[in-house]
């Protein structure tokens, strides 16, 4: 059995914890789910119309978190981090209930998500997985940022830059395989924000159950966390990592390679929007092969089915 084949968990988990901007806590279960099913949301706290799938399309809000929405305007907020996970672990197939608006931020990063999966294990299905593979460059700015993403051969790599005025953060840069390099510090990274920018963020009812033991707060060149960053590039990985959940809103696996300057979930939204925009930017493949390059799956994947 390939290990090509879509993927869901061996058994349910439960995760429990306070939403980043609501405040409310909240209690989530992500189950296993059928092949050809993806990831879908279920609102536990709502009895009707309370399905809601995470896709490109379905993206309502990208103001400092990804935020979807169903026709019947049920939503699903900061689901990011958990989508990164299910991407990077590999999870095709997987139903999330939750009984909030918001998934929970834990420790601000996808640690505490990808530690959840490993436990659970993942289970392999006899369906082949589908991939999304990039056929042409398409460029989307805003401003001074910008985003891209052009044809690739066999792999998913992000080539990210933030530049901050802040002189402890400034300009950082990374660039991740994501189907061959150990996405450790990605996972772990946690979000971040300028000491300056809370009563600002909490002046448009946000951050409310925002802490120092759910996000990095900077103020001017010191970390007030205790035991500081977790690794030398923790912002841009964090965005990365944000940048993987936001791209998984695509439904699958995509090859192809992302330059970003400044960029995040807004942008990343508005990329994926103009490229399946026209089919021409794109092809869906089934992959059947028994026998795959080893920079497709992510050296931590193939541990933990091992």
């Amino acid at each position: 059995m390939s290990v090509l084949n879509q993927k869901t968990l061996k058994k349910s988990f439960k995760l429990e914890g306070v939403g980043l901007h609501s405040g409310k806590e909240v209690r989530m279960y992500v189950h296993p789910s059928e092949p050809n099913t993806g990831i879908t949301f279920k609102r536990l706290d709502l009895l009707n119309n309370n399905y809601v799938i995470p896709s490109v399309f379905n993206v309502s809000n990208a103001t400092l978190c990804t935020t979807i929405s169903n026709e019947f305007g049920v939503k699903i907020s900061t689901l990011e981090h958990l989508m990164g996970a299910l991407f990077g672990k590999g999870i095709d197939n997987a139903l999330i209930e939750i009984d909030s608006e918001e998934v929970p931020i834990l420790d601000g990063s996808a640690k505490l998500f990808v530690e959840a999966i490993d436990n659970a294990g993942i289970k392999i299905s006899e369906k082949p997985i589908k991939i999304i593979k990039i056929e042409k460059t398409i460029i989307f700015e805003d401003g001074n940022k910008r985003i891209l993403i052009e044809p690739n051969k066999i792999s998913l790599d992000i080539d990210f830059e933030i530049k901050y005025d802040n002189s402890l953060i400034g300009t950082q840069r990374n660039v991740v395989k994501i189907y061959e390099n150990d996405l450790k510090d990605i996972y772990d990274s946690r979000t971040f924000c300028l000491f300056e920018d809370i009563e600002k963020l909490r002046n448009m009812n946000l951050a409310k159950g925002g802490s120092l033991e759910n996000a990095i707060v900077v103020k001017e060149d010191r970390i007030l966390n205790k035991g500081g960053l977790r690794n030398e590039k923790e912002f841009v990985n964090h965005k990365i990592l944000d940048c993987i959940g936001d791209l998984f809103l695509a439904g699958h696996k995509i090859i192809g390679k992302i330059v970003c300057s400044q960029g995040g979930h807004k942008l990343t939204n508005q990329l994926l929007r103009k490229v399946f925009s026209d089919n021409k930017n794109f092809s869906i493949l089934e992959i059947k092969e028994k026998n795959i390059p080893h920079s497709f799956i992510n050296r931590n994947f193939l541990k933990s089915i091992a």
